[in-house]
């Protein structure tokens, strides 16, 4: 397996979500390379979504279904030691997968989870698949999305700010990748009318200063439009290798909950997001 990313930084514990989908497939890939890059320990779960009705009339299924998980597990630990990366499997049963993800960060302290994405559609709900969307709300570490397809790279970084805190610790992220790996750091900030114009430009000489201080490239860009349709379209037109996002926007949402942008950002793009969270 070629592992073309940098090491962007000390990562001690990873954690890569699967169910054995086709949509995981590039995320294990990526969680690989990156556990590889950072000299990282790698853990992989699979959680059994279950509830006690089927747990009680049909004790063999759940019991099928876990070794189906194990032995996936077991392949993406092999394809782990392959590269040299200690993995750790996790097979988990219950109601509310993205609880377990959680808890399992949480109790290992990693300092990023790696998840896959369903398909894209106009659903709000299937934008992201709903267990990945809830992982970000619920986990409170950086949140790595790789939809299907996505090869994660470091050429060229967007960081998609709006002023607010959460964008100004994506930022400082942003910058810090984008350091340690030569990047390109795109810093795009978005008006939804022409009178915002002036704001979104203060933001983006804000990351430009910041930038230009750590001595990294940047290329500052202010549009007008739908932040969510804007940040992924350029993207695409930009050939970027990576979105960094804050998990909210201004509007300063629960934390159980993610900023409507984010969330349709995540859902559309068709490479990889990393999410920030406080």
């Amino acid at each position: 397996m070629e592992c073309p990313i940098p090491k962007i930084e000390k990562i001690e514990r990873l954690l890569v979500a699967t169910d054995a989908s086709k949509y995981c497939e590039d995320a294990i890939r990526e969680a690989i390379n990156l556990a590889k890059a950072c000299g990282s320990k790698l853990f992989a779960i699979s959680v059994v979504k279950v509830n006690r009705e089927l747990m009680a009339i049909a004790p063999g299924m759940v019991e099928k279904l876990e070794k189906e998980a194990r032995k996936h597990l077991e392949m993406v630990q092999s394809k782990a030691k392959d590269e040299g990366v200690d993995c750790e499997i996790i097979v988990r049963e219950g109601e509310e997968p993205h609880e377990y993800i959680a808890d399992e960060a949480a109790n290992h302290k990693v300092g990023m989870i790696v998840v896959g994405r369903y398909g894209r559609s106009g659903i709000l709900r299937a934008m992201m698949g709903s267990v990945t969307g809830k992982v970000i709300g619920y986990t409170l570490c950086r949140v790595l999305i790789i939809p299907k397809d996505a090869k994660l790279s470091f050429e060229k970084i967007l960081i998609a700010t709006d002023g607010s805190m959460h964008s100004e610790f994506a930022t400082q992220e942003a910058i810090s990748i984008a350091k340690r790996s030569g990047s390109t750091l795109i810093a795009l900030s978005v008006a939804k009318k022409d009178e915002n114009l002036a704001t979104a430009k203060e933001c983006v000489e804000m990351v430009k200063k910041d930038a230009e201080k750590a001595g990294v490239k940047v290329e500052p860009v202010v549009r007008t439009g739908t932040p969510h349709d804007v940040i992924v379209k350029t993207a695409s037109n930009e050939n970027i290798g990576l979105i960094i996002i804050g998990s909210h926007g201004r509007t300063g949402i629960s934390k159980l909950l993610m900023g409507s942008v984010t969330e349709r950002v995540i859902g559309n793009a068709t490479g990889a997001v990393l999410v920030w969270k406080l």
